[in-house]
């Protein structure tokens, strides 16, 4: 069964798109609602609630203001109410394109308009009051069947995805959800794309785009021919099923992906809990129990490390590290400490990690030396989506410059090499730091990247000048930032 409290379901935040490609805003002056934005930011984003009163209607609720939208009887339209009352109840009524109509419970008129033209007063549906859903956030996840409590992963000699796995281990369990002509398509750690037959295929056809619905706050995946994504069979096999309206077998959670790392001592060996309890580099490969579920605690910034056998790395006697908590508590926190291509570990005791001579790991160095520096590798994001504090990174057209500042998104292919990344982008080219730290993606070669995890979702990408990666109000991505905070993390 999942693990309790380490996975979290992640909150559907989403942009409402109208017929004119343009996005409902909420604007702070006046609380006043219209459809004029290009792209999905924090004005254009909002969370779906249900109705207290446990009826089938829901709230729209404005994540940049936290208020509610409401339509009034002669239909005027705004974000004020700081409490759902009656006006603030609406029926999402799902069309068969996978667009949505609002329909203001109270009143039974629909939602829509242009620009600074919205109202609530139409009496049948239009282009005009139809909505294209777009989520809001990070697109990389791990997918929870919730009929089955089992998580979806590839699995590469069946060529298929399945929901059968208790954990989300490993790279295989990540899904990449792909915006892409108002649908989405699900795309595999290996760059491939579910279709609803089952089949994993290399390009985004029609049958492997779906229209999001949502249902209780779980999402269900509807195909072209009007059929839902379910588990099939005893390997629970992705499909289509025949079912036309979602049941708990089609309903699926969208849960946290935290990074999954595997860690290399100074004697070239992985650390592993393969051979017992103890935490030793002791192992020349890197499968399941040579990789850890690496948690960032927002408040102190220090991480905790997960093993495959359901335990957390710990502090014990001696200062012997073993993979024996069940809970979290201050003898599992490490804080990281980020030294180029290494890395190194200090327990509570105050004393950094080292490997003994067996080995065996534990807290007992004042002093950071050879054996007490370790090579960490994330293997969960062979394929990255960047999003920064003013939206995502994507290749600017017609241009090797990177934008910070978009509401769709590009995925980049990491590649590894002793402690650093290189980061490949569309056509194969590699990101690259060119004049006055502007960063372009049309490299030959691939140029090395240090990333950091410095809190819990959010990396910082060192450049080989030390300047880290950041977005800003020039909307381009550069390396001139001298610290790892604000504009220099990332989601990831």
């Amino acid at each position: 069964m999942p693990t309790n409290g380490l996975h979290q379901v992640l909150k559907i935040q989403f942009g409402l798109v109208n017929d004119t490609d343009r996005y409902l805003t909420a604007e702070s002056f006046g609380f006043k609602v219209n459809a004029s934005a290009p792209s999905l930011k924090r004005k254009q984003t909002w969370v779906l609630e249900p109705d207290p009163g446990q009826g089938s209607a829901v709230l729209l609720r404005s994540s940049h203001l936290g208020r509610y939208l409401s339509a009034e009887e002669d239909g005027r339209v705004a974000c004020e109410a700081e409490w759902p009352g009656r006006d603030c109840c609406f029926l999402v009524l799902p069309q068969a394109d996978g667009r949505w109509a609002l329909q203001s419970e109270p009143h039974g008129r629909y939602f829509g308009g242009t620009e600074d033209q919205l109202s609530c007063f139409a009496t049948a549906i239009s282009p005009a009051e139809l909505w294209t859903v777009h989520l809001a956030i990070h697109p990389q996840a791990h997918l929870l069947s919730v009929s089955r409590r089992r998580y979806a992963h590839l699995c590469p000699h069946d060529d298929e995805i399945a929901a059968d796995s208790n954990t989300p281990w490993g790279v295989e369990a990540l899904v990449t959800l792909i915006f892409q002509n108002r649908q989405y398509c699900l795309k595999s750690c290996d760059s491939r794309y579910l279709r609803s037959d089952g089949q994993l295929v290399w390009e985004p056809e029609p049958h492997a785009r779906y229209t999001l619905e949502f249902k209780a706050g779980k999402l269900a995946f509807k195909d072209c021919d009007g059929r839902y994504l379910a588990p099939v069979g005893p390997t629970g096999t992705l499909r289509a099923g025949r079912n036309t309206r979602p049941g708990k077998d089609e309903l699926f959670e969208l849960q946290e992906s935290h990074p999954q790392v595997v860690l290399q001592a100074a004697n070239h060996r992985y650390v592993s809990v393969r051979q017992g309890v103890n935490v030793s580099a002791n192992q020349d490969e890197e499968l399941d129990h040579e990789t850890f579920l690496m948690q960032i605690d927002q408040e102190t910034k220090k991480c905790t490390f997960y093993s495959s056998t359901g335990s957390y790395w710990a502090l014990v006697t001696h200062g012997g590290i073993q993979a024996t908590a069940a809970q979290v508590s201050a003898n599992t926190m490490f804080e990281v400490e980020w030294r180029g291509r290494r890395v190194a570990l200090k327990a509570c005791n105050g004393r950094y990690v080292c490997m003994k001579k067996n080995g065996q790991l534990a807290a007992i160095s004042d002093f950071v030396g050879e054996d007490e520096e370790f090579v960490l590798k994330l293997i969960n994001r062979p394929i990255l989506v960047l999003r920064g504090l003013d939206g995502f990174v994507c290749h600017r057209r017609g241009s090797a410059q990177l934008d910070t500042n978009r509401s769709v998104y590009d995925v980049f292919h990491l590649s590894f090499t002793d402690g650093a990344y290189q980061i490949r982008g569309r056509g194969g080219g590699f990101w690259h730091t060119g004049f006055h730290g502007s960063v372009l993606s049309d490299g030959e070669r691939g140029e090395d990247f240090l990333l950091e995890f410095r809190e819990r979702g959010r990396l910082a990408i060192r450049a080989r000048s030390g300047k880290y990666l950041r977005g800003g109000a020039s909307g381009l991505l550069r390396a001139d930032a001298d610290l790892p905070a604000g504009e220099a993390l990332w989601e990831y």
